[in-house]
């Protein structure tokens, strides 16, 4: 009976001795992941910081107004006038924002009427009488 007991205790010892053996093996290769990912995203912040000093660079008011003196006479550019500025009031609404059509309650077919409603809307050439200031009335 002594043998037996000792034959099931190695086998448990060995069990969990594998058991073991093969979490701290998953941990280690997890904690080299996380060095993985930690070095990347350090590697990340980095060259968003490399990012941020470059456009500080290239928007220097003081370089900005050296480009518009070199190429004033290429691209024709000038300062852009307050009237040319339009409020969030004065835009056009959204065709995302548009009533649905309505329904003409089955009349006229496989909604005719109401198709040729939308094409109409679509193909006229009518503005919207908003005045915006970005374009000489």
């Amino acid at each position: 009976m002594l043998r037996t007991l000792d034959i099931i205790l190695i086998a448990v010892m060995t069990t969990a001795a594998t058991v073991t053996y093969s979490i701290k093996h998953q941990a280690e290769n997890k904690l080299e992941e996380v060095r993985k990912l930690d070095a990347e995203i350090k590697l990340e912040e980095d060259t968003i910081d490399l990012l941020k000093a470059d456009w500080a660079l290239l928007t220097q008011p003081n370089r900005l107004n050296r480009l518009v003196g070199s190429f004033s006479e290429d691209l024709k550019l000038v300062p852009t006038e307050s009237t040319q500025l339009a409020q969030p009031s004065e835009l056009p609404m959204r065709v995302a924002d548009l009533p649905p059509p309505e329904e003409d309650g089955g009349k006229g077919g496989k909604g005719g009427k109401n198709t040729a409603k939308i094409a109409k809307t679509d193909n006229s050439s009518d503005t919207d009488n908003i005045s915006t200031g970005s374009v000489a009335d």
